[in-house]
């Protein structure tokens, strides 16, 4: 049985492209989330204009400044990511700028720290 120390956050792990494509793309994969699903996004960037996430009761967004997530803005990345962990999501939605440091990334989530609180499903590039 799954109880909150247990639980499994499913992530989906999105690079590259511009901030209004990942963020567009993450928006029209939560509407295919069952209703009542928790649901956390880390966005690396800020919107240029009117952002499509709007933070709900089942909806945590979190935006961090440009800047890559595994080496200058790792401290920044860790403390958000936590901060999404402690809501418990079902899934998560990690997007940053550069495709070239999805596999670092990757590498980070399945490290120990993150091993019994995250599944790393997918990796999509844009």
């Amino acid at each position: 049985m799954e109880n909150a120390a247990n639980k499994l956050s499913r992530v989906q792990l999105l690079a590259g492209g511009v901030y209004q494509t990942r963020e567009a793309w993450i928006n029209a994969a939560i509407a295919a989330v069952p209703m009542g699903s928790k649901v956390g996004v880390l966005l690396e960037g800020l919107p240029t204009g009117t952002p499509l996430l709007h933070p709900s009761s089942h909806l945590f967004v979190e935006r961090i400044a440009p800047g890559c997530f595994c080496c200058i803005g790792q401290l920044a990345m860790r403390v958000t990511l936590h901060r999404l962990l402690r809501r418990q999501p079902d899934l998560l939605f990690i997007a940053i700028n550069d495709i070239n440091h999805v596999q670092k990334l990757t590498l980070h989530l399945q490290s120990e720290q993150y091993l019994l609180r995250l599944k790393c499903e997918n990796v999509m590039t844009l």
